[in-house]
Order: structure tokens, then sequence, then C-alpha cells
């Protein structure tokens, strides 16, 4: 049943991340390999293992550890086949910790040598790029120093850093390492490192760590006693070498299906890259009907991630903003004349006292306009659409208990308003900000500051509230329709501006000055009203797009969650 599915499964959201699980549920429960009754048992085995470290320690080589206590029926999480063993993992490894950091060392028998810490063990293999190096007293050398075919196991910090396992392989000539990852070691050949490693880092094993770690709010560890009592599966020594053996090869598989998944991934980006830029190299309404109706025919193959969806949703924009999403109209007043109600209107909003004079822009050059416009569209500065661009106030805002809210970035950055858990500031300093600095419903907030620069939000609420300065205010002008504004600056053609505007490199940061004179696109008043229509519908279809894709995806994640339970 799985190989017949093994489709369906490598394909849901994260299939090759369970398949892994799989492979390693059922190797550490000996489903993986069939038994062969010529191996020897566990239980001789484990025989060689206790009378191994009887001899080291009547050598006095190791300490005799406190007996662990035996294993419940309770604590058994799967019932073991033919010949295999549950132990705990403290009776059939040598279990140390590393050397505490820190310590005084005597300088005429001190030595300098790297270690291994939290951070240089992940699961299954070790990252040495990034060593640190502790001065150690060379008669504890042996006591600490790593020998190939260690098992590390880390302590914990985070949830995922809990029991990471990986096994040494002498990467380096000489290395120790530090008391917050633990040493497992064997008492002699009857030992094998890889299983030990195998089921550590299985879901079976990382399941009795969650469960028996220290907990705090961000935080887990384990200590020794813990990692001791750990039930543990003994098979044959002969099957565990055959487990090892073959989810190596499934692993290479797994690599290769992730391999394989990526290529196609990229492979389909760049499909549907070409496809979309084939509509946004069209010159005319006619050319981009013609152009559509051939990617139409390639929907179900183009639109079957939502990263495609995303791209269709960006190209939809794009063509808005060229004019070739609706036909002109002739009767349609032309923007030119839009634009001189529009410098009439703020002529009288300054005189009012409203809104400042800013210094003139200089008209649109030839070399600034990307692409030909319709007939009765301008090439503006961004600054002509608005009667006010500016930003959030300047000065620290006092906090208070109650009062009117600040949203910083954090606030805007999905794309709406949350006001949940904002800020608030004290009625006298909102009231003391000048009025156009403060949003209001219809205004459009830009992101002008950071790593989410470039993202607008259009104010749809009257609620009351304030921004940091790291928050664009627009306000359109009279003649302007605000959805036409929104998307406009959300389209990759405006992105594309505020990201060659960018200045700073800590903080990339789009001046208001150089968003104030962004080149801009503007059709005449009752075009816009059309557009946005077209937009808004072709919005919704892509909404309903990612709708489908989500169900879809949520029937395949239960499909290979019911493929994977059975399976076991």
């Amino acid at each position: 049943m799985l190989l017949s599915n093994l489709n369906l499964l490598t394909t849901a959201p994260d299939g090759v991340a369970k398949l892994r699980e799989l492979i390693l549920t059922l190797a550490v429960q000996g489903k993986l390999v069939p038994q062969d009754p010529s191996d020897e048992p566990a239980s001789v085995l484990l025989k060689k293992i206790r009378a191994e470290k009887d001899r080291l320690i009547a050598e006095g080589k190791i300490k005799r550890d406190r007996p662990l206590a035996e294993i419940a029926e309770d604590e058994k999480p799967f019932e073991l086949p033919k010949e295999w063993e549950w132990v705990k993992f403290g009776d059939v490894a040598l279990i140390s910790s590393g050397i505490t950091l820190g310590r005084k060392t005597p300088i005429a028998s001190a030595t300098l040598l790297p270690y291994l810490r939290v951070a240089n063990v992940q699961r299954w293999h070790l990252n040495l790029t990034s060593m640190k190096q502790v001065v150690i007293d060379r008669s504890e050398l042996e006591r600490f120093q790593l020998c190939d075919g260690d098992l590390l196991i880390t302590e914990g910090g985070d949830w995922d850093k809990v029991g990471r396992t990986a096994v040494w392989r002498s990467e380096l000539t000489i290395c120790l390492h530090q008391n917050h990852v633990f040493k497992a070691r064997g008492t002699s050949g009857d030992w094998n490192p890889i299983w030990a490693e195998l089921y550590l880092n299985s879901p079976v094993a990382r399941s009795y760590f969650a469960s028996a770690a220290k907990q705090t709010t961000n935080l887990a560890s384990i200590n020794m006693t813990q990692l001791k009592n750990c039930v543990f599966p003994v098979p044959p020594l002969a099957e565990q070498s055959r487990i090892v053996t073959r989810v190596e090869e499934l692993m290479r598989l797994c690599d290769a299906l992730q391999a394989k998944a990526r290529l196609e991934a990229t492979q389909h980006a760049q499909l549907v890259g070409t496809l979309l830029s084939a509509l946004t190299a069209s010159t005319t309404p006619e050319e981009l009907t013609d152009n559509w109706h051939r990617v139409a025919t390639l929907f179900d193959l183009l639109l079957d991630r939502p990263e495609a969806v995303d791209a269709l949703e960006q190209t939809i924009l794009q063509l808005a903003v060229r004019g070739l999403l609706v036909p002109q109209d002739p009767k349609d007043e032309p923007a030119s004349a839009l634009l001189q109600k529009i410098r009439i209107e703020k002529d009288h909003l300054i005189a009012q006292g409203k809104i400042k004079r800013d210094k003139p822009l200089p008209p649109v050059a030839e070399d600034e306009k990307p692409f030909e416009l319709p007939p009765d569209w301008e090439w503006v500065r961004l600054d002509a659409m608005c009667s006010v661009i500016t930003d959030g106030d300047h000065l620290p805002p006092p906090v208070a208990p109650v009062g009117i809210a600040f949203l910083t970035i954090g606030n805007i950055s999905s794309g709406k308003l949350n006001f949940e858990g904002c800020r608030l500031v004290p009625p006298e300093y909102f009231d003391a900000i000048a009025e156009y600095r403060r949003p209001a419903k219809g205004d459009v907030l830009y992101t002008v500051v950071g790593a989410s620069y470039g993202r607008p939000v259009i104010v749809e609420t009257d609620r009351p509230f304030c921004v940091q300065r790291h928050i664009g205010i627009l306000k359109p002008a009279m003649g302007i329709s605000l959805p036409y504004l929104g998307f406009l600056l959300a389209s990759q053609f405006m992105y594309g501006q505020a990201t060659r505007s960018l200045t700073g490199t800590a903080q990339p940061t789009v001046g208001l000055r150089l968003l104030r004179n962004f080149p801009a696109p503007l059709p005449p008043l009752a075009e816009q009203s059309r557009i946005v229509a077209r937009v808004a519908s072709l919005r919704a279809l892509c909404a309903d797009l990612r709708q489908r894709l989500t169900t879809a995806r949520t029937q395949q994640v239960l499909l290979a969650q019911v493929l994977v339970e059975n399976s076991v």
C-alpha cells in the first residue's frame, strides 16, 4: 500500500519529512527488514555487554552504576519482534557528561583544544563551522576526548535541541565535548552506534524526551538520569546492521525525492514566469486577450500551488496599472483634466492651512517611463495623486495604560491593521499630532523601513490611531480612487521603485522625498473605476483558487497521515 501511494505521500506538504519519520518508525519497530532465525538473539548480546561491563568495573576503568529500574509494561512503546529485547539505554551504553567551561587549570599542564557544544550537534550530523576552544588539563584528556564511533546527544535548549543525536566519525584529530553534550560509548564490538543514533533520532525516542524533559517557557532539557532511563530496543547485532543499511538506502531515496521536488518547483516557477511574462508583454487589450486565452488553457497545470496564484495576482496588478486590463473609452474625461482639478483642490487646502505647500516636483522624464500609456493617461509623480504624503510623528511616544492606539510596522505587516496588543498613548499626545499626520479612514499606510518595506494597507476603520515614523501615510487627492491607489502601491512596478530607492544597510529605508517622486501611471477617473471593478473580480478568482488549493492540500495531508498510520 505504501509503495502504490508513494506519489501521494511525497507530493503532500511535508510529505518527504513524513516519509522519513515513517522509515525510522518502521525501522525501530523491526518492520523494515525481515528477521533471520539464524541471528544470535539480543539476549545473548546483552549478556556479553554485561560481562564486558563487569570486566571494566573490576579493572577500575569504569564505575559501577546504580541499577536502573525494571521496565514496566506501560513504558514499552510497541511490541518487539522475536529475539529483540527492551533495555534501559544506560544498561548498554557508557554515558558521560562533557567538560564544564570556566574551570581553573594549572598553566604548566594546560592545553587549548576544540570542543563541541549544543550548536555543533545536529540530528544525524555535526556542524563544525563555528568551533570554540577550551583550556583543559592534559590529565583530563582521556576523560573528555572523543573517539571514533562515540554518540553525541544534546541536553537541550529550545524544543528541537533536546536529544539531538549524531555519531562522531573522527572529523578532527582531537576534540572534546562540553557538559551540555552527553557522550555515549559502547563497551566493545557488541555495540552499533549508528543503530543507537537511528533510534534516538526516531519519533519514538523524541516523544520520550519531550515527555521527560524539564520544561520552562521556551526551553527544555534532559538530564543524564532521564537519558539513561530511555527505553531502548536491542535487535540482534546482525539485524542492527541490516536495518542501518536499509535506512541509509531509503534516506538516500528521500534525498532524491526532495531534490526532484525542488527541481520541479524551480521548473514550474520558470514556466509560470515565462507564460505570465507573455501577458505583461502585451501592448494592447486585444493582444492581451489572445495571450490570456493561451495561458488559460494551461491554468490547471500552472495554478496548482499558492505561489503560482500569487504570481498571477501580481500579473493582474501589473496589467491594471499599464492600462491593459479594461478597454479605454474615448468619452472619458482625460487624466490631464483630472490633474488640473487636483491642483485646484490642493491649492484650496493649502490656503486653508490644512496641508503644506511642497516644493514643485519636475515632470516625469522620458527615460523614467518604463512603458507606454494608453491615450488620455498621464505619467505623474506619486505626490500628484495625493493631497499628503507624510509619515508618523518623529517624537518617542509616551506609553499609557489606556488611550489612543499607536501602531508600528508589526501591526500592519500582515496586509491589514491589527490593533491587538498594540501600544497605547495618552489622548493629549494624539491631539498634539498635526492632523495631516493622523491616519484616517480612506488613507493608505505604506511601510518605509525594514525588511517589510513597500507594503500598502488601506485604512478602513473610523477608530482614531497614530503610527510610528516608519510608516508612510498617503492621503489620496480628490479624483483618485482609493482602491486604485492601493493596488498601484502593491504592484511590482511600484515595489521595484521602492527597492531601487532604498538607503541604509542595517535598516533599509524608503525616503519620503523619493517616495513622492516615484513615477506613477494615472488613468482617467472613470477608467479607474472600471479597472478597480475588474481587479476586484480577478482577485476574487485568485482567492477562490487559493481556497481550493488549501482544501485540496488539507485533504492530501489527511490522506498522507492515514497512509502513514496504516503503514506502521
